[in-house]
């Protein structure tokens, strides 16, 4: 059974934010060292068989992740993979973006950053807090569509709030309206089961480096295979070369019959470890009995939000349903100063979880992984009654 111990995590401190970055284990964390290594023995070697080695780390995690080899490219993370589909899409002034106000704040930036000066809206349709349930979510979203609606973009999870979208309803609605629909999977691989083919979106991006476990600076960007020829590369590099669907012959070095691979796999010299380490991610996941992994975290978070509840003043974020799939917590907290309160946690508890602000509600966010315990809860249980009761005290 894996503990804390397995991983390279700080003992002396109470990790209850895997959900920000992930923790990779030692094993995992020696794969990706050798990798290295064996780029730093001989690069030129290396490189020159990246290629074949790129394409079976890609061929796992589509086996995984349901989809095609060629339909889905390595990137660092998700919110480059964001970049690309939101830089790639050709949108005119008028058309509108509906997502909502729950979105990770980077990814906002980018459509903004590509978009808002062609002219291009962003409607952020508001998800209120505590959060309805789920048919009542899918119809908030869906009320924001109009006839100037082209993309449909929506985290799978929240991650500031931890709610999992009605992304399967929204994106059946979406394509019989020709919405196009690009689905921010950031905390799903390893999380939750996925399938792309079956979910049916146009565009998916996600980590590896979250639930997974995988090096940091590993995520992918998928494409449904109608759509990759309008999917340019950020990067201009090798594997583009005129492409000869751009009226040009390519590189046969980086031929892989996709525009998408192709064009986004090889943009110059860079460390590919973490990449090519997920094959060993996904092998060590079956070994682990993945799915009891997660009956056990999803059971502690069960009782973390009951445990956290007991505090005068603290609440579940969700109204009518809570999201027993998860292993993130989320509680609505009394009026505070959630950045002290965040620091008094660490510093006088050591303990590092998410406590902040969003639609100007307090929210504690703590997550559970294989490396939690119950004695991991309890304390940020005491600890939090602790500091609140201090709060009390000082407003008396």
């Amino acid at each position: 059974m894996l503990a804390k111990k397995d991983f390279l995590l700080d003992p002396n401190v109470i990790f209850l934010n895997h959900g920000s970055f992930g923790a990779t284990p030692h094993l995992l964390h020696r794969v990706y060292q050798e990798w290295q290594d064996r780029l730093e023995r001989q690069p030129v070697l290396f490189f020159r068989e990246a290629p074949s080695l790129l394409r079976s780390a890609r061929a796992a995690l589509a086996s995984y992740v349901g989809c095609d080899a060629n339909e889905l490219v390595y990137v660092v993370n998700s919110t480059y993979g964001v970049n690309v589909g939101v830089h790639a899409l050709h949108l005119e002034p008028g058309d509108e973006v509906l997502t909502t106000d729950h979105e990770y704040g980077a990814c906002e930036h980018a459509w903004k950053f590509y978009h808002e000066d062609r002219g291009v809206r962003l409607v952020r349709q508001h998800i209120p807090i505590p959060v309805p349930s789920k048919a009542e979510l899918e119809e908030i979203i869906w009320a924001g569509v109009t006839e100037r609606t082209k993309v449909l973009f929506l985290s799978h999870i929240t991650s500031p709030t931890g709610i999992v979208l009605p992304v399967e309803g929204l994106i059946r609605r979406a394509r019989e309206r020709g919405i196009l629909t690009f689905i921010d999977g950031s905390h799903v691989p390893g999380h939750l089961d996925l399938d792309l083919h079956a979910l049916g979106a146009d565009i998916y991006t996600a980590n590896c480096h979250k639930w997974m476990c995988t090096p940091k600076g590993s995520a992918f960007l998928y494409v449904r295979k109608e759509l990759e020829q309008i999917m340019d590369p950020l990067v201009v590099s090798w594997g583009w070369n005129g492409y000869p669907w751009k009226g040009a012959t390519i590189d046969p070095r980086f031929a892989t019959g996709s525009y998408l691979t192709d064009t986004h796999e090889f943009l110059g010299t860079r460390d590919l470890a973490a990449f090519l380490t997920v094959p060993a991610a996904l092998t060590w996941m079956k070994e682990q009995n993945w799915p009891e992994v997660q009956r056990k975290a999803r059971e502690l978070r069960a009782y973390g939000v009951r445990a956290l509840c007991t505090i005068p003043n603290v609440h579940p974020l969700f109204t009518q349903e809570a999201d027993d799939v998860l292993q993130m917590g989320m509680v609505l907290l009394p009026e505070v100063d959630t950045d002290a309160l965040k620091e008094r946690l660490y510093d006088d508890h050591a303990i590092e979880v998410v406590v902040h602000r969003w639609l100007d509600r307090p929210i504690l966010r703590f997550s559970v992984h294989a490396h939690t315990e119950q004695h991991d809860i309890d304390a940020l249980v005491r600890a939090l009654s602790t500091e609140l009761e201090i709060r009390r005290s000082s407003l008396l």
